[in-house]
């Protein structure tokens, strides 16, 4: 059954998760632009920018250098009222780092302040808080557009993306959905609250990957599914501790690809992790954001070493609600685009999140064509076959343009 027959026939289970969409849509990220953080004497003693309260209120990431004993950490955890909750070495960029909660009250600013004191710590800042990239739908679809727009039926011609690895950072996702059996190759749980899937990771695992009745992106590729967020009363919502854990596991499975459909600020240590993973050859891929034409860059699709997708509709028009920026690489089709719901069911999404899986999904169609491809060839690659939409040339809304899989794809024989 074809996916234009499963819509008619679901109209009015489309139209329930359409209203729950509505209900319980993921929040913008914050459109102001706060000031540069000051700067501390000791370079990896990183403050919050003025203005910036994306970050969990009473907890700090530190490092630590590697000789320093797990006694000698309590006693300084001690000495400033802080539990240290836990502690990890990431491989990825082989820093060992700690999560602490302040117990005695004050301010993450001031706690950082007090730690540049002790020579023991190699570096602290916030750990700071990321919605994933999602608005409401406004309407149901009479067919399905996303696989034309991306010219997908030629493109999986050449190309389907077998056996690579794509890594999902996201939501739970709901494994058991007849269009995603068979297509998860791995899963990791960042965090040990919330276990039960939810729509957002559900849907971006099945814009990639779904390979029953949805025609996706790359419905050869196994995926690697890392649930980073848990359902808080503001939405889902991820730590910077967590995204490190998930970036680690991925990059240690052998991920070629790594979605990230989730927005937040600037954050050194994700920064520097995405900058090894690039170094490593995975292909960084992210949402620029749904926090309209006025705000400033969001992360992680503003970081150099990213590629940053911003959505259109079925007409290709942007997207009202997308960012806008010098540091947008192209756009795909990211206004009410079906895909896999709970429980076996369909929903339509609209944001930069889906656009971006699509695009990540057309990574790991390149790179089944051609496994040597670098992470800056696979931009070009991108950039350089794209539908150009806008101003003549990349421009600050669309970047380069519409992604096209088929031509992409037939331009690396």
């Amino acid at each position: 059954m074809g996916p234009f027959a499963l819509k008619r026939q679901a109209k009015l289970q489309l139209v329930l998760i359409a209203a729950l969409a509505l209900a319980t849509g993921i929040p913008d990220a914050p459109a102001q632009a706060p000031s540069a953080a000051p700067q501390l004497p000791r370079g990896r003693f990183n403050l919050p920018a003025p203005g910036e309260t994306r970050f969990v209120p009473n907890e700090v990431i530190l490092d630590s250098f590697p000789t320093v004993s797990t006694p000698t950490l309590e006693a300084i955890a001690q000495r400033h009222s802080m539990t240290r909750m836990e502690t990890q070495t990431f491989r990825l960029t082989g820093r060992r780092m700690h999560r602490w909660r302040l117990d005695g009250g004050g301010s993450v600013e001031a706690m950082i302040r007090a730690l540049v004191s002790e020579q023991l710590i190699a570096g602290a800042q916030p750990n700071y808080l990321y919605s994933l990239a999602e608005s409401a739908a406004d309407r149901l679809n009479s067919d399905q557009y996303a696989p034309k727009k991306l010219n997908l039926t030629e493109a999986h011609k050449l190309s389907t993306g077998n056996r690579i690895l794509v890594a999902v950072i996201d939501s739970g996702v709901d494994a058991s959905h007849p269009d995603l059996v068979g297509a998860i190759t791995a899963n990791f749980d960042a965090m040990t609250d919330d276990l039960d899937p939810h729509s957002h990771g559900t849907g971006m695992a099945g814009a990639i990957a779904a390979r029953r009745t949805l025609q996706s992106v790359a419905p050869q590729v196994g995926l690697l599914t890392v649930r980073a967020f848990s359902l808080k009363a503001s939405g889902q919502e991820a730590t910077t501790f967590n995204i490190l854990r998930g970036l680690d596991w991925a990059a240690e499975k052998g991920a070629r690809v790594v979605n990230m459909s989730f927005t937040g600020p600037p954050d050194p240590r994700i920064k520097a992790a995405l900058l090894k993973a690039a170094g490593k050859g995975l292909v960084l891929v992210a949402a620029a954001g749904n926090a309209g034409p006025n705000s400033p860059p969001l992360h992680p699709a503003a970081y150099p070493n990213v590629i940053a997708v911003t959505a259109t509709d079925d007409e290709d028009v942007l997207f009202a609600r997308a960012n806008r920026g010098d540091y947008i690489a192209v756009a795909a089709p990211g206004v009410d685009v079906l895909v896999p719901g709970l429980n076996g069911t369909y929903q339509l999404t609209t944001g930069t999140s889906v656009a971006a899986a699509e695009v990540s999904g057309v990574a790991a169609l390149l790179i089944e064509r051609n496994p040597a491809l670098k992470p800056g060839d696979i931009r070009r690659i991108l950039m350089r076959t794209a539908k150009d939409l806008g101003p003549k040339g990349r421009d600050r809304e669309f970047g380069a343009g519409l992604v096209n899989a088929f031509q992409a794809v037939r331009a690396e024989r």
